[in-house]
């Protein structure tokens, strides 16, 4: 089945006071390449998530977003020094004596030091935050999926319209080159009526034979007969179930070369504009394919 490289999908879970929230996107790129942002204090679920992720994606450039919040009351709670608070105090009472002036010592001075009110230290449970942020995160993969088979749903029907359009190109160009020879033996007798002025007996045995020649040179059924199995492989890479887009681009790869040397053999101008058509619905193709997996 084709999926597409380029998807997006959003999850979030709530245990308890744990909170995660999950945001993926993906992009294409010719391997699997992952970034990964998780909040402070939390690096070290940053393999995990890497793993999980490189278990179900093969390709394409991954950027998920993990957020947890943990709401509880003693998560959010604030405690202040005041031993430092009372030593800053006294401080500042004694620069005032020095100085012989009477202040008060107003709250809005002892809070002008830093770390005088910090959040209130707890011991996290990381095993159950890893809990909620592994379920968010598998929800969240599975719609990304989801997206990109839909996704790739569009491309395959997109890829089989041009496939048909180039097998039937195929068909055409087979019957015009099945015409060449005849072609090629009035194309010698015109020259040589036009160079002796019919003052030369023409010998048809000999035409005959200069004909074939020219028609063995230009034989194109090899590569029509490939271009063929590349069309049926193409089908049937598409309707499996493993990793396609490599072997897409590998198969559009010998396309090109097989319609190439159509191009080089042939001689019939109708036959080479079709050819041009071709490897111009090929290079569409190549497009569309760089966006699978």
């Amino acid at each position: 089945m084709v999926k597409s490289m380029t998807a997006y999908a959003r999850a979030d879970k709530m245990d308890g006071s744990v909170t995660a929230e999950v945001e993926i996107r993906s992009y294409n790129s010719r391997f699997l390449d992952t970034n990964i942002k998780v909040p402070h204090g939390y690096s070290r679920f940053e393999e995990k998530i890497r793993g999980i992720i490189a278990a179900r994606l093969a390709r394409g450039r991954v950027e998920a977003r993990v957020m947890i919040r943990n709401e509880a009351d003693e998560a959010i709670a604030y405690q202040a020094d005041t031993a430092k608070a009372s030593a800053y105090a006294t401080a500042l009472k004694d620069v005032a004596e020095a100085a012989g002036v009477t202040a008060e010592i107003s709250l809005d001075q002892l809070l002008h030091m830093n770390g005088l009110v910090v959040p209130k230290e707890i011991e996290t449970d990381f095993d159950h935050h890893w809990e909620v942020a592994e379920a968010c995160l598998l929800e969240a993969l599975e719609g990304l999926s989801i997206m990109r088979a839909k996704e790739g749903d569009f491309l395959a029907g997109d890829l089989n319209e041009r496939l048909d359009s180039v097998e039937k190109s195929l068909g055409i160009i087979e019957e015009g080159a099945g015409a060449l020879p005849a072609i090629y033996h009035e194309r010698l007798l015109d020259r040589i009526a036009t160079l002796c002025g019919g003052a030369v007996e023409v010998d048809e045995g000999r035409i005959a034979q200069e004909a074939a020649l020219l028609a063995d040179r230009s034989d194109i059924s090899e590569e029509i007969t490939r271009a063929r199995c590349h069309i049926v492989q193409f089908r049937a890479i598409m309707d499996g179930e493993a990793e396609a887009g490599r072997k897409l681009n590998f198969l559009l790869q010998e396309f090109n070369r097989e319609f190439n040397t159509m191009g080089s053999k042939i001689g019939k101008a109708e036959i080479s504009h079709i050819i041009v058509a071709v490897k111009s619905e090929l290079e569409k193709m190549r497009e569309q394919v760089q966006n699978i997996e």
